[in-house]
């Protein structure tokens, strides 16, 4: 397993605060700017056409400032992070399942959102989910870390984004739901499992195809389908997983 030293250099994010404190994933944002831009815009491009050009029609200038801003926080925006990069290659061969996607990679850069899966994993389909819930359990270790109104306003930010991503529904109440994933979600969900040193079966077992579905056998069939299509290589033998990625080349971290 890689420390959060290394796991930092791949584009994951630790700590305690992330950007659902002020946003929800912005999942149209996000869609806007990449159908727009090549693969290989930089950084710095996304950043000109956001902030000098107004590209996603914010009222103000720091309205866009910040637009930008959480946009990097949540998924980088940059080719140097290995995280956002893979994304990047993967994000239009499934447009149905964009959402998922990325879902995944926020769940990797918001120590916010990778914390309240713990609530929606424990959810049954069709369970209600009350915003109290999701309250009680961001203030259960520190309940002097936020604030009544901050507690609130976090919960519908992380409400909101599992919506979004179609893990849950209602527009007032939230109820849980299995979205459909695809084989790309699949394939990246074990090419983080394989940033956090993962092989084989524990690929399988870990968070990031956990979120996509407790069905093992479903994950297996996508991930068939992601072989056949060259995003990965899998191999099952009776009781033995392998999963290598030939077109990726990680860093040495």
């Amino acid at each position: 397993m890689r420390n959060e030293q290394q796991l930092a250099t791949l584009g994951f994010k630790f700590g305690k605060s992330g950007a659902h404190s002020a946003r929800s994933m912005m999942i149209e944002e996000l869609k806007v700017l990449l159908f727009a831009h090549d693969k290989n815009a930089t950084q710095a491009e996304y950043e000109d056409n956001i902030v000098n050009c107004n590209f996603l029609l914010k009222p103000t200038e720091k309205s866009r400032k910040l637009t930008f801003r959480y946009l990097v926080d949540l998924y980088g925006l940059d080719n140097n992070i290995p995280l956002f990069k893979v994304f990047r290659e993967w994000w239009g061969l499934s447009e149905s399942t964009q959402a998922i996607l990325a879902l995944q990679l926020a769940v990797a850069r918001d120590p916010l959102l990778r914390a309240s899966t713990e609530v929606i994993l424990h959810l049954e389909p069709k369970e209600h989910l009350p915003r109290e819930y999701m309250e009680a359990f961001l203030a259960k270790d520190d309940p002097e870390r936020f604030s009544a109104t901050s507690l609130k306003s976090i919960s519908q930010n992380l409400n909101g984004t599992w919506t979004q991503a179609g893990f849950l529904s209602g527009r007032t109440k939230k109820y849980r739901v299995n979205p459909r994933a695809s084989y790309v979600n699949v394939a990246y969900a074990l090419f983080l499992g394989h940033c956090n040193g993962l092989s084989g079966q524990r690929l399988f077992d870990s968070l990031w195809c956990r979120i996509l579905s407790p069905d093992k056998e479903q994950l297996f069939e996508l991930a068939h389908s992601a072989s056949l299509r060259g995003l990965i290589n899998f191999k099952q033998a009776s009781e033995i997983l392998e999963v290598t990625f030939p077109n990726i080349a990680l860093p040495e971290v």
